[in-house]
């Protein structure tokens, strides 16, 4: 068993599209993949959440939203909010090592590395290092961050992988899920280069914008084309930041 971790520097930083292009590649390869959404939030009268947004993209099934709260804040703050005290890091690490018998099973964070999941203030790293801890000598655990690639990145990735470190874990993958269609501007240009030193990781990833709007087949050419094999893809972090990063 493989353990992904995704967490992002933010809302809205490609948590949800880096998941679904690491399951569009496992599945490619024939691996068994299940997706786990621990906390869901902003999301009701049918709408769909981050899980079925993942399954939509891929065909996967084997989907799974743990715990969903209606009011799009924080899950520990739309706990609270509803008299709960939201679900703690054992009961959240027992049903996702119930899915041991996958070859990767990846989880998507809620918003922030930072954000509370519960009333106790334990955060997605937490969940990470519970994981780690359950699993040790058993299945690998690592830690994936999604940043933003344009003006102001570099300290809130930045700002991120240090409160990763000093969880006790390290940002195994960095990707970077909303590179532009276009031309890229100089701040873009610039953070290729720079965002490895500020994860503290290499790159594994480059995404471009606009993949959510992409059918199962091209969702899985793209996602192939933009995750490094670390991550079950062709992309060539070295040449692509070599031809993107020139004026």
């Amino acid at each position: 068993m493989r353990l992904i971790v995704v967490s992002g520097s933010g809302t809205e930083s490609g948590k949800t599209i880096t998941t679904a292009a690491i399951a569009a590649c496992a599945m490619s390869s024939g691996q068994q993949v299940a997706i786990v959404k621990p906390l869901q939030t902003g999301v009701r009268n049918g709408e769909a959440g981050d899980a079925r947004v993942v399954a939509e993209l891929t065909g996967l099934t084997d989907v799974h939203e743990l715990f969903s709260f209606a009011e799009p804040l924080a899950p520990g703050t739309a706990a609270r909010r509803q008299g709960l005290p939201g679900p703690s890091l054992a009961e959240l690490s027992d049903l996702i090592l119930a899915l041991g018998d996958r070859d990767l099973v990846i989880v998507e964070g809620a918003g922030g590395a930072l954000v509370h999941l519960n009333a106790q203030g334990e955060t997605i790293l937490d969940l990470a290092s519970e994981l780690r801890s359950r699993l040790a000598g058993i299945a690998s655990v690592e830690v994936l961050l999604t940043a933003s690639s344009g003006l102001g990145t570099l300290h809130s990735t930045g700002a991120t992988a240090l409160a990763v470190r000093a969880s006790g874990l390290d940002v195994d993958h960095l990707v970077i899920a909303d590179w532009p269609l276009a031309e890229p501007d100089l701040a873009q240009r610039s953070n290729l280069q720079d965002l490895p030193r500020y994860a503290l990781a290499p790159i594994s990833g480059v995404l471009p914008l606009g993949m959510g709007a992409l059918n199962q087949a091209e969702f899985e050419r793209k996602s192939q084309a933009g995750l490094a094999p670390a991550l079950g893809g062709v992309f060539d972090t070295a040449e692509f930041v070599r031809l993107a990063s020139r004026p």
